[in-house]
């Protein structure tokens, strides 16, 4: 999607990637495979907000991308993760060639809007 001139020249590259705080997430328990951390260790270490890391490690618990067990957590197994990447990767090549999706515009032509 493209942006403004003014947009690009003021912004740094960390803010134009717009890396979600899932991706952050998955980055940092993925580069420590063979740990598992609490939820405060990994905040910490991501940068996401207290408010939000709760939610973000349930969605990806959820997704079968990470582990859970007590008050730990880690990296799901590699398979799991590569099929995940794989289809994020393909994800946003179709967005790139075809823009991203509206969910406004999707719900209108949803089948149940419910």
């Amino acid at each position: 999607m493209p942006i403004d001139l003014d947009e690009f020249k003021e912004s740094d590259e960390e803010e134009l990637t717009k890396e979600t705080n899932a991706d952050r997430v998955l980055r940092f328990l993925s580069e420590n495979p063979d740990k598992a951390f609490t939820q405060s260790e990994i905040r910490e270490s991501t940068g996401v907000k207290k408010g939000s890391i709760s939610v973000v490690l349930s969605r990806l618990e959820e997704r079968g991308l990470v582990r859970h067990k007590g008050n730990y957590w880690a990296i799901c197994d590699k398979e799991r993760l590569a099929s995940e990447s794989s289809f994020r990767e393909t994800a946003k090549a179709a967005n790139e060639r075809f823009g991203e999706e509206d969910m406004d515009e999707w719900l209108e032509h949803a089948a149940d809007k419910e």
